[in-house]
């Protein structure tokens, strides 16, 4: 079985099969940012489950731009020997660990409170819920600094910790995302107008990190393949940027798709076919290898050991689960004593596309908080059920945040 052969990155490091923990947002930290119990707990489960590269959800480069407001935060050591313990838990069965480092940009609540950036002061469109967002600030010369030198800082503590990589996340809309789209990067300067000064934030983050990184740290870049908007940041795009990228010491790719504005993950494939509905996009991914220096890695909906089969001899180099891993962290080691398990929500078919997208990713979410805890998951959970509680969950954690953020100030 391919899957579980060994797969070797430009780094010369290595992971024991293609299997990889996607990134999912846990909103799990404590209430410094820094790791929970909770956390860890998580985390101790994909461990053990089997995967030979176990991805982070959001750790933030800034904590005053929060995808969400119970996110990890890594921009000192204060609390580092807790990033230490979380790294160690990952690794703890053989698994690389990376840190996903990201930056929200306009895609951060406007309950949070605080100053939302952007390439340009282009509000999120999310109809009856745009009021949710602030429009944003356009991004100065000096807050450009700032980021690419965060990113890098990130990723230094990050290696400092016991973490193997770091993954930059350049898609689902967040500001790197932000910067590589036309529709939401206006500006006439050098970050902006053709492809090449939309993605110049993106080419100088992966130089600044790899200025601060030994060799043999793995740095990654997560792109969507297309934010499937008209105008927007194509594939054509996309393939242009990955062969830019084969220019700066990336040791993987990893390709998505959507944003808030157009989520590309909670439904049906147009084509109605399995393996494109599970392998959302394939397709791409398989055109990107042919440019590719680096090995691809391809995540969206991949829940079956045959469609994780498919995608690899297809000749995409690492298959990324999300959700199935979430329902079911044992699936890698099911699958490799001839299991067949396919764990699956139940689809959401709402008419308002953005709330079927929340509560899916409540449903999601559901099923870390009940591993978290050392519980059972449920994929059969209602979503509505879902919703309200994680609606609940983030009505207390932004009220911790805020209060937290006051305390902050104060101090700095």
């Amino acid at each position: 079985m391919k899957v579980f052969e060994k797969l070797v990155f430009p780094n010369g490091s290595h992971i024991r099969n293609r299997i990889a923990k996607a990134a999912m947002e846990e909103n799990m930290a404590d209430l410094n940012h820094a790791p929970s119990e909770e956390l860890m707990r998580l985390y101790q489960a994909w461990a053990d489950g089997g995967a030979g590269l176990i991805i982070t959800g959001n750790v933030m480069v800034d904590r005053r731009a929060m995808t969400g407001p119970g996110g990890v935060v890594l921009e000192d050591e204060k609390y580092l020997d807790m990033f230490k313990r979380w790294a160690q838990i990952g690794r703890s069965k053989g698994a690389q660990v990376w840190l996903q480092i990201n930056h929200p940009g306009r895609q951060m609540q406007a309950n949070l409170g605080q100053e939302t950036w952007a390439p340009s002061a282009v509000a999120l469109d999310l109809g009856k819920m745009s009021d949710r967002f602030n429009t944003p600030i356009e991004m100065t010369q000096d807050m450009i600094d700032e980021v690419i030198q965060r990113f890098a800082n990130t990723a230094r503590l990050g290696e400092k910790a016991g973490f193997t990589g770091v993954e930059i996340h350049a898609a689902h809309g967040y500001l790197l995302s932000q910067f590589l789209s036309p529709l939401s990067n206006q500006r006439q300067d050098q970050w902006g107008g053709s492809l090449e000064n939309r993605a110049r934030i993106l080419i100088e983050i992966v130089k600044a990190v790899r200025a601060v990184v030994s060799d043999t740290f793995t740095v990654a870049v997560k792109l969507n393949s297309a934010d499937f908007q008209r105008g927007g940041f194509s594939a054509e795009d996309a393939r242009q940027v990955v062969m830019m990228l084969n220019l700066q010491a990336v040791d993987l790719v990893e390709l998505s798709g959507g944003s808030y504005e157009a989520p590309a993950m909670q439904g049906q494939a147009r084509d109605g076919r399995t393996l494109a509905r599970e392998a959302y996009f394939l397709e791409f991914a398989q055109e990107i290898g042919k440019v590719a220096s680096m090995p691809v890695m391809v995540t969206g909906g991949i829940r079956r050991k045959q469609v994780a089969e498919q995608v690899i001899e297809s000749g995409v180099d690492m298959v990324g689960i999300a959700t199935a891993l979430a329902i079911d962290p044992n699936l890698p080691n099911e699958w490799k004593q001839g299991q067949n398990n396919a764990p699956e929500l139940k689809p959401i078919r709402w008419e308002n596309k953005t709330l079927a997208s929340l509560a899916n990713m409540a449903t999601v979410k559901f099923q870390l908080r009940k591993l978290s805890l050392g519980k059972t998951t449920n994929p059969k959970v209602s979503p509505i059920w879902a919703l309200a509680l994680q609606q609940t969950a983030m009505t207390c954690r932004t009220h911790q945040y805020k209060k937290r953020m006051r305390t902050y100030s104060f101090a700095s």
